[in-house]
């Protein structure tokens, strides 16, 4: 079929980052359970980033691929004619580029207004009040099943039920607070949007669901031990809250882009015996420097590499290009 200029370079762009992104992402969902049980062995902080990154390594490079070399190369390289024939190859995959970016805006948008909608219930139903560590307070809902969760993803705000304040002490609740506070800190309701917004392998399919729920389980355990800062005590206190929490039913459904302090039945037993076993952590290591010197070198270095062979990389990219256009 024939298209115009700006339209072939369209579906060249979503076909270009359909292909890389569900290279990338099978390589990576292979490389999953092989992730999981190396993050095991780490600290709760630096497993959950590992995760992160292999589940946003398909999507980084399909958009550096399509911005970085095949952008570029059309522009500098193919004819401004009127209209040219695009192949059905080059069709197809600028389809299915387009569904995986449409499912994932979908599954965003969708937590997003769930989140909206019960935010704005509590707001309306829910009263403002003061919250042992809490600067900007909590709106407490007149409700008895338990509900302590950390709404909102830019300005993220506690809310807590009345059931779940009269069921904790004040030492329990304190730590149960500063557990939430430790999602905040981490913006960990923000990474779960980028999540939603992270294009899948295939349209309308979950393909790290293993890789999505055991980075929220680390990501617990990560909020535990902030929560806890290697007191035994304390750990006694969160555990208690978690069992007591548990024990008061199911609370509400919440959306995605919501912490709770019980983000699951699943994962409790493990996350309670961590508790009981403060002493048992891992020994604490600060992997962000590393890992952002590792980064930096790793920028530094595809630079270099783009600027040495950026003209003949956009050559090689166009010929091969025009067997998608063609």
């Amino acid at each position: 079929m024939s298209a115009p200029y700006w339209l072939r370079l369209l579906f060249l762009s979503l076909g270009s980052f359909f292909l890389v992104n569900a290279l990338v992402g099978w390589a990576a969902r292979l490389a999953t359970r092989a992730a999981i049980r190396i993050g095991e062995k780490l600290q709760p902080h630096s497993a959950a980033r590992i995760l992160l990154a292999l589940r946003f390594l398909g999507p980084a490079l399909g958009v550096a691929f399509v911005l970085g070399l095949c952008v570029p190369s059309y522009l500098r390289f193919e004819p401004h004619a009127e209209s040219e024939r695009m192949g059905l190859l080059c069709l197809a995959l600028g389809v299915c580029g387009a569904a995986v970016w449409c499912s994932s805006l979908t599954r965003a948008g969708s937590s997003i207004v769930t989140s909206l909608r019960l935010t704005r219930l509590w707001n309306r139903k829910g009263q403002m009040s003061s919250m042992p560590g809490e600067e900007s307070g909590a709106v407490v809902v007149e409700k008895n099943s338990p509900l302590l969760a950390l709404a909102g993803v830019f300005r993220p705000r506690l809310v807590v039920s009345r059931g779940l304040l009269l069921a904790l002490s004040n030492e329990q609740l304190a730590v149960a607070l500063q557990h939430e506070g430790a999602h905040r800190a981490s913006r960990d309701n923000l990474k779960r949007l980028a999540l939603l917004l992270a294009p899948d392998v295939l349209p309308f399919t979950r393909s790290f669901a293993l890789l999505e729920r055991e980075w929220a389980e680390f990501s617990e355990w990560a909020a535990d031990d902030d929560a806890v800062r290697g007191d035994s005590e304390r750990a006694v206190l969160l555990a208690d809250a978690l069992v007591r929490v548990a024990r008061m039913g199911t609370g509400p459904r919440l959306s995605y882009l919501h912490t709770s302090l019980l983000g699951s039945h699943r994962d409790l037993s493990a996350r309670v015996d961590r508790l009981l076993h403060v002493n048992s952590f891992p020994a604490a290591t600060d992997s962000s420097s590393w890992l952002r010197a590792m980064g930096g070198g790793l920028c530094l270095a595809v630079c270099a590499v783009a600027v040495a062979v950026g003209p003949v990389a956009l050559s090689a990219v166009h010929r091969m290009l025009e067997i998608f256009l063609r």
